[in-house]
């Protein structure tokens, strides 16, 4: 079953978020994002029973599995890329951001390793 947009924009959230604090909750999570509690919750459902995260009862604690992991580095890289790219050719920081947001869903691999190599031949 192929993860949609959705559900890979709160794993890279919850990645985003371990990187920020100890312990990472639905509402943590609400509040980043800037959707409902109920949303929040139906969309952890479909992770945990994906096995994308785990909930962890005796804190309530969100937490990515390998798989889980796995998926929100990939988008997390692709954001970070297609963002410092957009940067270079000029776009402000907060468009750039929010585009990176759209695109890194839809981009192919293919394309994006291309993109990949090319900010690392900038950097240099």
């Amino acid at each position: 079953m192929k993860l949609l947009e959705s559900g890979e924009m709160y794993l890279e959230t919850i990645l985003i978020l371990s990187k920020q604090m100890k312990r990472v909750h639905a509402v943590d999570i609400a509040d980043y994002m800037g959707f409902s509690k109920p949303s929040v919750s139906r969309g952890l459902a479909r992770l945990k029973a994906t096995d994308y995260i785990l909930v962890k009862e005796n804190c309530n604690c969100i937490w990515l599995t390998e798989k889980g992991k796995e998926v929100a580095e990939r988008i997390y890289e692709r954001h970070v890329v297609i963002t410092e790219m957009l940067l270079h050719i000029g776009v402000s920081p907060e468009a750039a951001a929010e585009d990176a947001c759209k695109i890194e869903h839809d981009l192919s691999d293919e394309t994006f390793e291309l993109l990949k190599k090319h900010a690392e031949t900038l950097k240099k």
